[in-house]
């Protein structure tokens, strides 16, 4: 089995869907990159967003499809950017590879970035078997403009290979899933924030849950009608995002 990673170092109104019925929120699923932050920079008003957002009645969890970074280096990051964040609050679709490595009892050739292996630790290493695609993103933010995801690079291995990889990261369902165990809610009762139409905000309906897109990091003008159903709210920041949760949410 081959997991495979590789990333290269890419107004105030709202736009609200109808929803049927008031759902009772427990938990919010957040995206880390293009959403909290680009890089080494953080959202503008990100950190009192998520500051009073804690202080609301749901859980909170960080999902990302990162491949480049451990749950160690994340945390490092983020609390440099000044946001409060554990490594227990983290969700990657590292966390998803490794989950299904284990569940399989497969004996992985890591293909990663080495600031990403630790959170391998203890698996071996055995050549040859299926593809896992830690995730398929097409492009993702970076501070000096849109950058290529894995996603082109997966596309020419199973070409090559003539096979289907196993995608574990967002948009799977059972990324959002596993992401939502361990916090005893349904996805009926939580909402993902996210900067990517597709994989964070289409991914999250799909499993049930409610979806809010940002226009910070990737997002592209249109993005919002590129995915059935609409996101049930668009707006420009997480700022915003958690302005409407706890106004009309909670």
């Amino acid at each position: 089995m081959v997991l495979f990673s590789l990333n290269q170092p890419i107004s105030m109104i709202c736009l609200v869907s109808i929803m049927a019925g008031r759902r009772a929120l427990k938990a919010v699923l957040i995206d880390l990159s293009g959403t909290l932050h680009i890089e080494d920079t953080a959202v503008p008003g990100a950190q009192d967003a998520l500051n009073r957002l804690r202080q609301a009645s749901v859980d909170v969890k960080f999902v990302t499809n990162t491949t480049k970074e451990s749950k160690r280096s994340l945390v490092e990051r983020l609390q440099r950017l000044d946001f409060h964040v554990q490594e227990k609050e983290i969700f990657t679709s590292l966390s998803a590879a490794r989950s299904l490595v284990e569940r399989k009892q497969l004996r992985p050739l890591l293909l990663l970035e080495d600031s990403a292996l630790e959170d391998f630790t203890g698996v071996m290493v055995l050549e040859g078997a299926p593809l896992i695609a830690i995730h398929k993103a097409r492009y993702y933010k970076r501070a000096d403009g849109l950058a290529l995801g894995p996603g082109p690079f997966v596309a020419g291995l199973e070409f090559a290979a003539d096979c289907r990889a196993t995608v574990v990261g967002k948009p799977e369902k059972c990324f959002f899933t596993q992401a939502l165990s361990d916090l005893g809610c349904s996805p009926t009762e939580a909402v993902m924030i996210g900067d990517d139409a597709r994989d964070d905000v289409g991914g999250a309906q799909n499993a049930g849950m409610l979806g809010i897109l940002v226009r910070t990091g990737k997002y592209r003008e249109g993005d919002e009608d590129k995915i059935k159903p609409l996101p049930h709210l668009t707006c420009d920041s997480f700022p915003e995002a958690v302005a409407h949760i706890l106004k009309n949410l909670l």
